[in-house]
Parts: C-alpha cells; structure tokens; sequence
C-alpha cells in the first residue's frame, strides 16, 4: 500500500516532457509509482484532471530569521513552493557570537526590510556558529525544504565586530578566520558562499553592509574555500560594479558555479538593451568555462513605502548621508533646497545599478495620511506635479513634510514594460527565480513569483507553454543548482508536489497583516487554484490552510553538487 495517491491528475513532469494523464503513488517520501496505479492509498486524493507538478524551487528567499520563530517559512507553501534556499546575498545569521546578536538584527531590519522588533522578539538565538543554526533548524522541523548559503556580511560581522561595516582591509588573522568559518559552514552542510556589492545594501543609520565595502581580494580569497570540494555555488548581488569580467575572476577562484542578483537585468526603459546585453556576457562567459547566470523575476519591481524610509531612492547620492536616518534628519534633508538639487540632478543622470530613474509617472500616492489630501490618493506624483506646475521632486517632498513622512506611496520601477520582460525571461542565461521571500516585507511581498509566471506569462500572455513554464520552476533550478532527485516527478525522485488549476491559478494584490513576533507588520500575497502541496509526500498545505505537523517535513538539506 502506497502512503499517499494522486489519482487522475494531468502529470507534468517538470523535466519538459508532455503531459500525460494518470496517476502517482508516494511510499516513503518518494514517488514509487506512475500511471494506472493498482495499489490503493493511506490517502488518496482525486485530482479531477487538475495539474499535478513537482513543487516549485524558490533559490532566492531571506527565511533566515524567519524560520527561527515560524517553521512553515509563511506564506511559500502556501504558494506552491516545495524548496527554498536562505542566506542569499550573504544576509543570513550565523554564525553570530551574542556579542554581535544586537547589531546582526539591526542590520537585517534596515536591509531587508524586516520589522525590528519582530526580530528582536521572534529570533531564536539558540545558536552561535553555522553548524548549530543547522542543527537548530533540523531540530524545530522546516516546511518546506531548506538550503543555506554561508553569508559574507554575517561572517565579516563576527569577526570584525563594528569594523566590519567601516574598515575595508581585514588583517591577514581576521581573513584567515573568516575563510575558517566559511569552511566550518560548507562542512556542515551550507551549500555554498554568498555576498553582495549592491549599493542599495544598508544596515542600521545607513552604514554600508559588510561585504559591500569588501575587496575583490577579499571575495575571491572566501569563495576560494570552495575550490576543489565536490559541492558548492556561489550567489552574489553584484550592483554595479560586478560586470562580468569580475565575476569570471570569482567563478574561476571557486570553481563553482555563481548567480548574479541585479537590478540590471531587469528590463528597464531608459536603458532597453542593458539586461540583455549582460545576459549575452554571461553566455559568453559560459562558453569560456565560467559558469555564471542571473535570476531574473517575473514581475515588476514594486515597494510600498513612506518617506520615512524610501529605500527606493537609497543608491542615489543624494540620500548618502541620510539613509536610514531618523524622521529628524529625513525632514530637515527634505526641506533643504540642496539636498532636492541634488536629487534632482541624480535624477537627470543616473547612476548605472539604480533602482529609480525619475519616473513620476508610476509612483503614486496610495494612502494619504491627512484626510484633506484624500483627493491624492491613486494620483501619480507626474500627475500632481502638472497640475500644481512643480517638479515631481518637490511634490514628494512637500507632501512628506506636510504628512509628517507618513504618506504610503506605491512603486513600480523595473520590469514594467512587459514586451521588454519577455525576452529577458527567455534567454538561457537566466534563472526565473528572485522573490526575496522573507525579506522587504515593510515594502512588499513578491513570495507568489511562480503562481504570477504560471497565470500571467502562461495563461494570459502566451509567452510560455505550461510544460516550459514548469520546467522553468522545478527541475532548471534543481539542475543548476545541483539538487538531486527534487524539482521531477519520477520514480524514486523526492515526493515535492504541487497541485492546481491552471485555469484559475493566480496570486493576489499584497495586503497587511500584523502576524509577526509583537504583532509587526508585513505584506502577504494569497494564491488561488492550488489545491494541495506536498513536501517528501507529506501534505503541507490545501485550500482549508496550512497542515499542523508540530514537526515540519521538510529536510534541511545540504551539499548540492552541481555539473
């Protein structure tokens, strides 16, 4: 007898062959037979003609913190998400000795968006090195399954302590051991190395992340510790000053595969060629034997947020001495006639890497905090700004400083031109992936990336077949990666499954909810069409809610070894 059985289901294999339609049989976590099953079922579930996949491969989340306090790593299950990896930037936690507990959590709230004192009340700090993390997150039980990158930023923090943010040359002692914790964290089990250059990195009071201020030695001397091992990759959110001539230095001192996180590959109007043109650098770069690809997303990049932290704006110089400041520094900078020339001038030429090039057109105001100025709300600042006869700059900051910087604003700034998008998700240099899940929940929630790539560029636009699309989502990512025997739907293969409608599948606009740790705020997105996910044949979650374990069935896995 099978533990669970699917019956009548259009089974899509995520390996790119065609559909077929049938059954499939899960004993002991894996899937142990495919087609007209004789054998019943512990469970059995009628899949009345919907698709059965296997579950999606999320390989760019922030769970890091998150799934110290919540194991089922809400809301990715619930949005057909069966693996995700952490640590990706080189944000994650550990190690972290309590010296250091304090301004780790800091850190992580500024950069990615996380309310602080949800860290500080829902972090479980019952670890101090990398391998106890694991060990942790073994012993409480994950939902989904769970792979973490040795971070750089976290690494740099515990052996540099405040320096790590202000000295960019460690000493021959702190490199050694720093390369020492990064081979403590790949023998236990990290699957690899990340780290960031992205301008847009800030910590607490604006000082830069750790390993944006790193050397390229520096880089290169840690990812080095991965040369030669049977496993590893390597992630970076490289910015502007990763081109690809520099990553291939990086590929070819770990000898492993790398993936670039950057704004620049997402299609951006003002420069239409620019994410392409990288793409085909990459495939160059490939074809010399360095293996680099990007992640690339499906959807459009879009914050909500308040002048009060526009992070938007943080990678123009303008906000340099002022990012993540206080609401006294914020308003005295917004009043100052200097500090909107400036902007202003960024705005007129801007910076490769950036995130916002002056489009007014498609930032609006979504809420507005003062009754009077009801008549704003879902009016762009372009809009305004014609009618009043004043630059969009001024608008914005007139407005803040009316609203006492509590004015919700709404963003979209790269991936919005759709007929550019396309071409960008199609190149062979790139992996659909980058949700950030975990991570910007004060500005957004991009969790439910495949159930968008499944309605929008499937459904809707015809971009992709559902078999590509699926493909896309599973067994690429688990083949780049290395993962074995997950992201298909074979026999013997890991029992990761996801099954929905795809005529009804979608995801929703974000909403609030205050659910973490102190009752923080966060943006959330819900599905419809999924009708059951199953993580090593175990049901997670169906169309009632998550499924209560006490243990979650995920496995914190390790070691991925990629061709």
């Amino acid at each position: 007898m099978h533990d669970l059985v699917i019956k009548g289901a259009r089974i899509i294999d995520g390996l790119g062959n065609p559909e077929i339609l049938g059954d499939v049989g899960v004993r002991d976590g894996r899937i142990a037979e495919l087609g007209k099953l004789t054998q019943s079922g512990a469970e059995t579930v009628e899949a009345d003609g919907r698709v059965l996949c296997p579950g999606v491969i999320d390989t760019h989340t922030h769970y890091d913190a998150q799934l110290t306090w919540d194991s089922t790593a809400s809301p990715s299950p619930a949005l057909g998400v069966t693996t995700v990896v952490m640590g990706n930037c080189g944000f994650t936690i550990a190690p972290c000795p309590p010296s250091e507990r304090e301004r780790v959590a800091a850190n992580l709230s500024v950069v990615e968006g996380m309310d602080l004192k949800a860290l500080e009340q829902g972090i479980d700090w019952g670890f101090e090195s990398f391998p106890e993390y694991l060990d942790m997150l073994r012993d409480k039980g994950v939902y989904p399954n769970t792979a973490v990158l040795a971070g750089h930023s976290v690494t740099r923090t515990a052996v540099m302590g405040k320096e790590a943010s202000e000295r960019e040359t460690p000493t021959d002692a702190e490199l050694a051991r720093m390369q020492a914790l990064v081979k403590e964290a790949l023998d236990a089990g990290a699957i690899g190395f990340a780290t960031s250059f992205s301008p847009n990195h800030l910590g607490a009071n604006g000082v830069p992340m750790p390993s944006t201020i790193a050397s390229d030695d520096e880089v290169r001397a840690l990812a080095g510790v991965m040369k030669g091992r049977a496993h590893g990759v390597m992630q970076i959110a490289s910015g502007s000053r990763g081109t690809v001539e520099l990553l291939e230095t990086f590929t070819q001192a770990s000898g492993k595969r790398l993936f670039t996180t950057a704004a620049l590959t997402m299609y951006n109007e003002a420069a239409p060629d620019k994410a392409l043109t990288l793409l085909d650098q990459m495939r160059v770069a490939r074809e010399r034997g360095n293996r680099i690809h990007a992640q690339v997303t499906c959807q459009p990049l879009s914050f909500d947020f308040t002048p009060a932290n526009p992070y938007p704006f943080y990678s123009h110089d303008a906000f340099a001495d002022i990012k993540a400041s206080s609401a006294q520094v914020l308003r005295a900078a917004y009043a100052r006639p200097e500090f909107r020339a400036a902007f202003k001038a960024n705005l007129a030429a801007p910076q490769p890497g950036v995130i916002f090039y002056g489009n007014w057109d498609r930032i609006e105001v979504a809420v507005a905090a003062l009754e009077k100025n009801a008549g704003l709300q879902n009016r762009t600042f372009a809009e305004i700004a014609r009618e009043r006869g004043q630059d969009p700059v001024d608008v914005f900051f007139d407005l803040a400083l009316e609203e006492d910087l509590q004015t919700t604003v709404i963003g979209r700034f790269l991936n919005v031109a759709e007929e550019g998008v396309g071409p960008i998700l199609k190149h062979e240099s790139g992996l659909v992936s980058l949700s950030d899940a975990g991570a910007h929940l004060i500005f957004m929630c991009d969790a439910g990336f495949a159930c968008h790539f499944l309605s929008h560029w499937v459904r809707e636009r015809g971009e992709f077949e559902l078999v590509e699309a699926i493909r896309r989502l599973t067994s690429h990512p688990a083949e780049l990666y290395g993962l074995p025997d997950r992201g298909r739907i074979e026999l013997g293969a890991h029992a990761d499954l996801l099954l929905f409608d795809p005529a009804t599948i979608a995801i929703s606009k974000p909403r609030r909810v205050g659910d973490l740790p102190g009752g923080g705020m966060r943006a959330i997105r819900e599905s419809s069409g999924i009708h059951g996910v199953w993580v090593n044949g175990r049901r997670v979650y169906d169309e009632r809610g998550y499924v209560d374990h006490g243990k979650g069935p995920g496995q914190v896995l390790t070691r991925f070894n990629p061709n």
